[in-house]
């Protein structure tokens, strides 16, 4: 009982593989897809090779996603999407604030460096010029802080 089955799988297989389809333009300029060569002159000839259907020991294909599942698919996308430009306006200020603090040490440096007189103020909010003690601790420090955030 099983080798019978089992043959007609086999031919039931083999005929569908051999099975081919032929799509083509008539003189009418009508597309004609028919499962026999066409007979007479056509324009187009395209012959389609069909694929066995899968045995029936095989589970089904998936059913199609119904409208729901895909419009959640696609407001996932949506999500991913704005996250992602996001992310990237975040990267892109964050880097424009690091470009401008980096600038801000160097000219803070290239004036304690350029001997000029530096005023400041303390805690008690009274202005004071930095002495040469204070200007070296300023230009070792603003030296040390370029080469530790601004590569």
């Amino acid at each position: 009982m099983k080798r019978p089955a089992l043959a007609a799988v086999i031919l039931a297989s083999a005929i569908a593989a051999e099975a081919q389809v032929y799509q083509w333009q008539d003189e009418n300029n009508k597309t004609v897809i028919s499962d026999r060569p066409p007979s007479g002159p056509v324009r187009q000839l395209r012959r389609i090779d069909t694929a066995a259907p899968p045995p029936a020991s095989e589970p089904a294909a998936a059913p199609a996603k119904t409208l729901a599942d895909r419009d959640m698919e696609f407001r996932k996308r949506q999500q991913e999407a704005r996250d992602a430009a996001e992310k990237s306006d975040n990267e892109q200020r964050a880097n424009a604030r690091k470009r401008e603090e980096c600038e801000g040490l160097r000219r803070y440096l290239r004036s304690l460096e350029s001997g000029e007189r530096i005023q400041t103020v303390d805690a008690k909010g009274e202005r004071y010029i930095l002495d040469d003690s204070e200007r070296a601790q300023a230009i070792t420090r603003t030296r040390a802080d370029l080469q530790r955030g601004c590569q």
